[in-house]
């Protein structure tokens, strides 16, 4: 079996956090267990601390929260009001630590626009990653003020209470975030292993716990290539979107009645032909679920993509490779071969995060590379500038999938 492990990646917490950071341990490390001693750690190049390094050991005494994240993960940016309302109420007892893999420059952005009052690490080595193995961010790393490792957890639940208990030497009991180190790649060989000369057939199962959420149509592979979908730890919401030709959130009206925790699926469909996929898709899981969907036109405020400047927008670089790429993230895309339509779901999906169409009337093929502040949409525009672009906000007649169910 081949298998394109560059994936469409979906919804999801995913992986890794932020400042100029280079440390050093005297040992070689293995897994790090609730109540072992954490080994040295040298911190240096802080981004936003009123000191140029720090060692753990020079923490103890204080509460250590280590927090990986990064500033394209939308969780762990939901979290980072309460991490800094935990660092303000003890200021003397804490020190949080939020650690990334992101470049020292892309850290610096984000806390100028958005200032913390942490400490802000960028470790794009993953040094102290690799002593705390994991897949999904956030992930929290709590340590003693005797510098013994108290729980790898999520940054919701070290709550005042917590750290109250800490300090007052009294036990504490959080759930423990285990991720599955397996890669997708193995994910998929394990679970929905198929050989080359399979034609059709519907998997489905239950979400596998610890790993991160994504879908792929395979479309390196030429046996299966947009004629097999795989998809791991996705709710039903997306998958049902994906099965209606991948509906982005912001064009989904969900009706279904909601649960504090919505259930996640993995899934794998292969159909005899590309064109016959999605139906497939659509009728496997009505058979299973009492979900109804409809596509329905409605008028929406959208942002219009324009030419504005044509002598700029002629000196973008056109595709001569042939060959396309798609790789996209928060405030990031590195692709190759894709037209003004696709740029126009780039930018609904990561970066004006609102509806977007595309008008530009131009059917070429470009190769587009470019990073931006999320956090200052001015970056975004200017750069859309410099490519003779722009965006209009408009009305416009926008096809909706709408998810309900039956009346009973």
């Amino acid at each position: 079996m081949s298998y394109n492990s560059t994936f469409e990646i979906k919804n999801m917490k995913k992986l890794l956090p932020l400042m100029l950071f280079v440390l050093t341990a005297h040992i070689t490390f293995g897994q790090i267990n609730t109540a072992d001693e954490v080994p040295e750690i040298r911190f240096t190049t802080l981004l936003n601390a009123n000191t140029k390094s720090a060692k753990l050991s020079g923490l103890k005494g204080k509460v250590v929260l280590i927090e990986f994240w990064a500033t394209w993960c939308g969780s762990c940016l939901v979290a980072m009001p309460h991490l800094k309302t935990l660092q303000a109420k003890y200021p003397k007892a804490l020190q949080i630590i939020a650690v990334t893999d992101e470049s020292a420059t892309r850290a610096q952005q984000f806390i100028k626009s958005k200032p913390q009052n942490f400490w802000i690490v960028s470790d794009t080595a993953a040094t102290i990653a690799k002593m705390f193995p994991h897949q999904l961010i956030p992930h929290s790393v709590l340590i003693s003020p005797a510098g013994k490792l108290i729980a790898t957890t999520s940054p919701e639940l070290i709550t005042e209470k917590v750290i109250d208990s800490i300090l007052r030497r009294q036990q504490v009991h959080l759930a423990e975030k285990r991720d599955s180190m397996i890669s997708a790649d193995e994910l998929i060989k394990r679970n929905f292993f198929a050989t080359d000369s399979v034609q059709t057939r519907f998997l489905m199962q239950n979400e596998i716990k610890g790993a991160s959420g994504m879908s792929t149509t395979w479309l390196n592979d030429p046996s299966f290539s947009n004629r097999r979908l795989t998809a791991i730890n996705l709710p039903l919401s997306s998958l049902y979107a994906i099965a209606f030709g991948n509906f982005p959130y912001g064009r989904t009206i969900n009706k279904i009645k909601s649960t504090k925790d919505e259930a996640i699926y993995c899934l794998d469909i292969i159909s005899k032909s590309p064109d016959q996929l999605l139906s497939d898709l659509q009728q496997a899981l009505a058979k299973r679920f009492d979900v109804q969907a409809m596509v329905q036109q409605m008028q929406q405020e959208v942002q219009v993509l324009k030419i504005v400047d044509p002598a700029k927008f002629n000196a973008l670089k056109r595709n001569q490779s042939g060959k396309r790429t798609y790789y996209s993230r928060h405030g990031e895309i590195d692709q190759q071969a894709l037209t003004m339509t696709n740029f126009a779901d780039f930018l609904e999906n990561y970066g004006v995060h609102k509806l977007v169409t595309d008008e530009t009337s131009n059917q070429e093929k470009f190769d587009i590379k470019f990073s931006f502040q999320p956090e200052d949409p001015k970056t975004l525009l200017a750069i859309l500038s410099d490519m003779g672009l722009s965006l209009v906000k408009e009305q416009r007649p926008v096809d909706m999938l709408i998810l309900y169910e039956l009346e009973n």
